[in-house]
């Protein structure tokens, strides 16, 4: 029986994701100066107010000030009406050192054997629905949001947008779990009070918000969905019908928005960082940690895992799980999970195992925290790319930091492919 299913994604201008951002741009400009910066950076941010703390552990020198206002900057927030701007708000840095106790288990000699900043258990996920093997609802829910900041910067249409923004798709499945069709999309976008009412009255202030609104649905509609559709192969494109049920602004008037309207903490959008809720979460954010930090890089080794194992053709659904002990270096448990997917047979010629397929990818990937951070390559400063619109999907990039070049998302690179057919005898 068809089902559905839901996924959300914020922009970059949603007060969690400017906390998100900030925080990375800390941990990048650490990274930059001292490679072995150990930083757990959080930020807060309200009216007026970025409020920096944390535990950082570095030889680097900071300015601390302009990179908060920086990103503020760069995300949009740049008028005193906001009541968050760039220029104006406070900042407030209330930064310590790092536990002695949390560095003595980390800090070895040698980086295999570095021990795992914390214990905890991590996922990654892949599947087939897309060409960046993600989900669909989150690769459209960011997709929306991406495209919505683009017209806004571009500043000539839907002149109105403000940063903050939230979208939501939900997607019709049929019982083969293949998409059939968009049932729903869900935006929210703050905008300016670009229509004014003729009078105090409460009818004509109505009046003034419901044509406000009428505007920014007719926007969506004609604007915003056509270079989306353009975003994604026609087997995508073809979901968009005329059957779509859109909530546009639903509440109405979005002019409060950002952290004036909502308090930002980091790390409180971790579902959409991810896989919009499909596989699974072990709990922990990304943002601001360094890549000691498991939460952080053994989530990123376990996409590069699933993607590859999905691209290989072991499987056309996966979730891997890995757990570790703190100061341990050696995970403590590694979990396969292909929902009947496999693809792959054992020596008798029977579809392998969910464990023996385990096994075998245990035997490929090293996955000790500091092999992980040396094969990705997690001590570049490539961090503030991720902090909005997902870490999961992205397409690998060359960033260039005072002519100096740093690989971003290696997570999502299909370089152990090859490797895979030959181990799974798939070639």
């Amino acid at each position: 029986m068809p089902y559905l299913f839901t996924s959300e994604s914020v922009s970059e201008g949603h007060p969690d994701k400017i906390a998100d951002q900030i925080s990375d741009a800390v941990l990048d400009s650490m990274l930059l100066q001292d490679r072995n910066a150990k930083v757990a950076c959080e930020v807060f941010v309200t009216t007026g107010l970025a409020i920096i703390g944390g535990e950082i552990r570095t030889k680097a020198y900071v300015d601390l000030q302009k990179v908060v206002r920086g990103v503020i900057q760069r995300i949009g927030y740049t008028r005193a009406e906001y009541q968050f701007d760039a220029n104006s708000c406070g900042v407030i840095n209330v930064i310590h050192e790092q536990s002695d106790d949390i560095y003595r288990g980390v800090k070895r000699g040698r980086l295999a054997d570095q021990g795992a900043g914390d214990q905890g258990m991590m996922f990654g996920y892949a599947c087939s629905e897309t060409e960046n093997f993600m989900p669909l609802p989150i690769e459209l829910a960011h997709a929306l949001l991406r495209e919505l900041a683009a017209i806004r910067k571009e500043g000539r249409l839907m002149t109105y947008l403000r940063p903050d923004s939230k979208s939501q798709v939900t997607i019709e499945y049929d019982d083969n779990n293949q998409p059939l069709r968009i049932d729903t999309i869900v935006l929210s976008t703050q905008h300016d009070e670009f229509i004014q009412p003729k009078s105090s009255s409460l009818a004509s202030r109505r009046l003034a918000e419901e044509k406000m609104v009428e505007r920014i649905r007719d926007d969506v509609l004609n604007i915003l969905i056509p270079r989306v559709k353009r975003r994604f192969p026609s087997r995508i494109r073809r979901l968009f019908d005329d059957r779509i049920k859109y909530h546009i602004n639903p509440t109405g008037k979005f002019v409060i928005g950002g952290p004036h309207g909502d308090t930002g903490l980091t790390g409180r959008k971790i579902i959409v960082d991810t896989y919009g809720g499909r596989g699974a979460h072990g709990g922990g954010a990304f943002s601001g940690k360094d890549p000691s930090k498991v939460d952080r890089s053994a989530a990123y080794a376990l996409r590069h895992v699933a993607k590859n194992m999905v691209a290989a053709g072991i499987c056309s659904e996966v979730l891997v799980q890995v757990a570790y002990a703190i100061g341990i270096a050696e995970p403590v448990g590694l979990y396969v999970n292909t929902y009947g997917t496999a693809r792959v047979h054992d020596a008798s010629g029977n579809i392998m195992s969910d464990a023996a397929i385990a096994k075998k990818i245990s035997e490929i990937f090293d996955l000790r925290p500091g092999m992980i951070i040396k094969r990705l390559g997690l001590l570049n400063p490539i961090y503030s790319e991720t902090a909005a619109y997902g870490h999961m999907g992205r397409t690998p990039c060359v960033k260039v930091i005072n002519g100096k070049e740093y690989e971003c998302f290696t997570w999502e690179k299909l370089d152990y492919v090859d490797k895979l057919r030959r181990a799974f005898r798939l070639t």
